[in-house]
């Protein structure tokens, strides 16, 4: 099959730089899967998407001037309507033939299939293969109704009545197959070869392509624009860190980044929303260093940052101690000879943002946080959990428990001081302007009015981790501070009914929840989790409508946990077995976990799972003892069941004094010597006997032994 490779542009005005990204894959992709569909285009053929401030593009490589004709079996109508007595074409069958093109000399080529009053007529057909235009008609039309648009514009075409709805206004369309122009037409513009560069700095306009191949070189040229926005990403990346290490500083965004390799910086630079946004912002990014006044480095670098980074799309520079400096870089869409008009130009747009920044920080630290705290009950936190006041004071009477519970001594003082001062810095007018700084703002504050550092330190730690990955609180009172605030979030909520449900998740209380068990399980404080939920439902006591939700959020939080652990590398079984026993320290999951995996590679370990499982088929059938209880020694009578209560009388207390001390993997790795007597009870006792008396006791034997093998992890789920 004669191939030639593909390019389809679509011309636009500015497309919106956060969706940009998403809208050129999805438009490259779309379109090369329904040319694939059609047979037109090769599985494994490469696809290539673009996408700048003004285009879509896709560049498919093997892609077919025709498809193959197809055979095709065309089911007809059951033999008894199609055919007469005579076996003679029906007039049904005739039309039914009509309607494909056919007459009655195609007879002789129906077949049968089927028997009796089943049996149908069909016919083997060729369906000749789409032609390009019609495949690619098709597949622009599918791309363009298929783009994740965040909201859609309608227009008027140059005739003044027909309307439009797209991202943006379209202006041009291109579809070139090798040096062909494919005639196709979408948003009332038909198919050419020309296109346009750079507003400003193109050569040429329009831009007159030769074939499919030679878009990117020819806009890079003739068009002064980067057409991939992979390439203008990493274009701007190279510039920025360039002009960065000139000045003797480093990228903000690479701040954690110094133990990589400039490979590993680079991608994660890639991956950085604000480099996102501003690839998608310029066709041909040229990088300029500019500066502001130092004196606004006495306001807290983070709210510099932001208001660089948020509203300005400026790159901060930190020095070699991870501090701000007065340098920043912009990144510009044009490359004039003399770019002190650019700098210049940013350099006064951006002083009175950071003088804003600097109004904000003097003026918060005229009031001191403690007096911000009454405000605090006018604001609304929940319509049925009441203001932020009452949530602080629930918080509060929630943290000092915990801290109580943190040994070996804490100062539970300290814990609710940081309570009562958390929620104040929302009062304060930086955080209304930027509220990513709740938090960071009332560490400041707090410093400033003379609080302890611990409890400075714990106001901003308390919405730790606010993500996947994000660092842990980083002292004792940020962390009881921080587990108070996720509980009360999260009992609270389920107290009052809003819980997450399918993909809804308005509270973001998969979020808390995977908080929470972060810093249980790697924190090790001990804590038990159960009492840390129970402990929680008492402080809402005066809520209309709350029920306590303790063991629906210890459910919940399982489900997280066992989610974790999954996508940590832990197989479904390994994690069911351990998660089976509602492990109350959830710092010992990790090593319960990597117990029942050294278990599983003893050749013991498949037996005593089988006959793990068997245990507990017949006791949950059962209604005798079940806790190994009543059991007498004594009533034993077979050599086997006899043997069997002696090796667990050896085997148990050793795994028991393994489980005492932590040593899981010890523990279960001394139920191996259990494999013999428990293969021989099952092989040689009759469980079920008929003296109620005997049959009573066996039933206490295997559920001494079940208690015996489970203390780690339910075994019997590790059972094919």
């Amino acid at each position: 099959m004669n191939t030639q490779n593909l390019l389809v542009e679509l011309f636009v005005e500015e497309l919106p730089p956060k969706a940009l990204p998403a809208l050129g894959e999805s438009f490259a992709r779309t379109l090369a899967a329904s040319l694939q569909a059609q047979g037109l285009a090769a599985a494994d053929g490469a696809v290539t998407p673009y996408a700048s401030p003004r285009r879509l593009a896709a560049h498919l490589s093997a892609v077919a001037a025709k498809a193959a004709d197809k055979a095709v079996a065309q089911k007809l109508m059951p033999t008894a309507v199609g055919l007469d007595a005579d076996g003679k074409p029906t007039p049904a069958l005739l039309k039914k033939l009509g309607a494909l093109g056919l007459d009655a000399s195609a007879a002789p080529r129906l077949r049968r299939e089927g028997e009796g009053k089943a049996e149908t007529l069909f016919i083997d057909t060729v369906a000749p293969g789409a032609s390009l235009a019609e495949g690619l008609q098709k597949a622009l039309a599918e791309a363009i109704a298929k783009l994740p648009i965040p909201k859609v514009m309608a227009y008027q075409l140059a005739d003044g009545w027909t309307t439009v709805k797209f991202v943006r206004p379209a202006h041009g369309l291109v579809a070139l197959h090798g040096a062909d122009i494919v005639p196709v037409q979408a948003l009332g513009l038909s198919a050419g070869r020309q296109t346009h560069g750079h507003r400003f700095e193109a050569q040429l306009d329009p831009i007159v392509l030769h074939d499919a191949d030679s878009y990117a070189g020819q806009l890079r040229e003739e068009g002064a624009v980067i057409a991939r926005f992979e390439d203008r990403s990493t274009e701007m990346i190279r510039q920025l860190r360039s002009l960065a290490h000139h000045c003797g500083a480093t990228l903000e965004a690479e701040r954690g980044m110094h133990l990589q390799t400039d490979a590993e910086v680079e991608q994660n630079l890639l991956d950085d929303p604000l480099v996102k946004e501003v690839t998608a912002l310029v066709e041909r990014p040229n990088v300029l260093l500019c500066a502001f006044d130092p004196a606004f480095l006495a306001v807290p670098q983070e709210c510099l940052i932001l208001t660089m980074k948020a509203n300005q799309k400026y790159f901060p520079l930190l020095d070699g101690n991870g501090k701000l400096t007065h340098q920043f870089l912009v990144v510009s869409n044009i490359t004039p000879a003399d770019p002190s008009a650019v700098t210049s130009g940013n350099e006064r747009v951006v002083r009175p943002r950071l003088a804003d920044a600097q109004f904000f920080f003097e003026q918060d630290r005229k009031k001191r946080l403690e007096d911000r705290v009454p405000g605090l009950d006018k604001v609304v936190y929940h319509a049925k959990l009441g203001s932020q006041g009452e949530r602080m004071r629930r918080v509060q009477a929630l943290a000092r428990t915990i801290a109580g519970q943190i040994p070996p001594s804490f100062p539970v003082d300290l814990a609710a001081r940081a309570a009562l001062l958390a929620k104040t810095d929302l009062l304060t007018d930086m955080v209304g302007e930027f509220p990513e700084l709740q938090g960071i703002m009332g560490r400041y504050y707090a410093a400033h009015d003379g609080e302890d550092p611990l409890v400075a330190e714990a106001i901003e730690d308390h919405y730790k981790p606010r993500f996947s990955g994000d660092e842990l609180p980083r002292g004792d009172v940020g962390f009881a501070l921080a587990l108070a605030d996720k509980a009360e979030t999260l009992v609270g909520l389920f107290g009052i009914g809003e819980r997450p449900t399918g993909d809804k998740d308005p509270f973001a209380l998969r979020r808390h929840a995977l908080g929470i068990i972060r810093m249980l399980m790697e924190r090790g404080t001990g804590i038990e989790l159960s009492r840390f939920l129970r402990d929680a439902a008492p402080v809402f006591g005066e809520v209309p409508g709350f029920t306590d939700p303790s063991a629906d959020v210890q459910t919940f939080l399982y489900d997280r946990l066992a989610n974790l652990l999954r996508e940590q590398g832990w197989t479904a079984q390994e994690v069911d077995a351990v998660l089976a026993q509602k492990p109350q320290i959830l710092s010992d999951v990790p090593r319960r976990l990597e117990a029942v995996r050294a278990f599983s590679e003893l050749p013991e370990a498949e037996a005593l799972a089988a006959a793990n499982k068997r245990v507990g088929n017949i006791l949950r059938k059962s209604d005798g003892v079940k806790d190994g209880s009543g059991f007498i020694a004594g009533r034993l009578v077979e050599p086997a069941e006899i043997a069997l209560n002696q090796a667990l009388d050896a085997v148990a207390p050793q795994a028991q004094q393994c489980y005492a001390a932590g040593d899981y993997t010890a523990a279960l790795k001394a139920l191996a010597a259990l494999k013999a007597p428990v293969d021989t009870f099952f092989d040689q006792v009759m469980v079920n006997a008929e003296d109620p008396l005997l049959r009573a006791n066996r039933l206490a034997l295997l559920a001494r032994l079940q208690n015996a093998m489970n203390q780690v992890a339910d075994l019997s789920r590790l059972a094919a």
